[in-house]
């Protein structure tokens, strides 16, 4: 991880080239709009705040915003994650998932799904996290802080009568802590994968006690806080987060620890 932000390398643009509608001449060019989303990922400067050498803020942001519409942003990061399973020698996509969840604290005069984690005495909301056993995120749900993680994390999986994403295809196991029995597990269950419970040791005294595996997903959380605008909830709607998470994606892991799926950056 790079201590700050940095352009996309010559390497990093051919892998996600491919995936863009380059087809036609623009006024802008689209590396160029990459760059500034992850340029406002990275800092959590306002979208009216950046700086002369990235094309105007509103061709960016319309750029991102039809991105999330029609599930480029998706898409890239899910790119990211298979080059980079694939560099370590290792299948595109996982059989094994982790869920746990973040909460975060949202900005002042923002009250779309708005609620207090009592247990972390965070006012904001919560992110939950489906990722692989190397902290790649393939999906992110948004609600309110005050949202139980089984009743909410429901919206991670794919419904039974639904086609399943290409990342699920291999999916077998879903490891999560024991705040995830009840219909989250049902769910699972009903989708013929096993739901695991990995908790803490009770014999071991007090203190942090890394868990087998689990402990990837909180190092996963300890990169998002290394991009301000992940730091606090800067979303007027819970559904721009999850692009934004994925912007980090292309940022500073070189697109083999690629960040650009949790925040969808809506104006500030």
């Amino acid at each position: 991880m790079v201590e700050c932000y940095q352009p996309l390398t010559d390497s990093q643009w051919q892998v996600i080239a491919p995936l863009l509608p380059l087809q036609r001449k623009r006024r802008h060019g689209l590396r160029q709009v990459i760059d500034a989303l992850r340029y406002i990922c990275r800092t959590g400067c306002q979208w009216r705040s950046l700086p002369a050498r990235f094309p105007p803020w509103p061709a960016v942001y319309y750029y991102f915003a039809r991105w999330q519409t029609t599930g480029l942003l998706q898409r890239l990061n899910e790119a990211a994650n298979r080059v980079d399973r694939l560099a370590q020698h290792r299948l595109p996509t996982p059989s094994l998932a982790l869920v746990d969840a973040q909460s975060v604290k949202l900005a002042p005069r923002l009250g779309q799904q708005r609620g207090l984690d009592a247990h972390k005495r965070v006012n904001g909301r919560k992110r939950q996290v489906l990722c692989d056993t190397g902290g790649r995120i393939w999906h992110v749900a948004v609600h309110a802080a005050s949202g139980h993680d089984s009743r909410a994390a429901h919206a991670l999986l794919p419904q039974r009568d639904q086609l399943r994403p290409a990342w699920a295809s291999r999916l077998r196991t879903v490891l999560t802590d024991s705040a995830y029995q009840g219909r989250f597990a049902r769910q699972v269950h009903a989708l013929g994968w096993q739901h695991q419970v990995a908790s803490r040791p009770p014999s071991l005294g007090r203190g942090f006690v890394p868990v087998a595996k689990r402990w990837v997903v909180e190092r996963t959380f300890a990169w998002l806080n290394c991009f301000r605008r992940l730091v606090v909830d800067y979303e007027r709607t819970p559904a721009s987060q999850p692009c934004g998470v994925g912007a980090t994606r292309q940022s500073d892991h070189d697109l083999t620890t690629c960040h650009l799926r949790l925040k969808s950056q809506t104006c500030s």
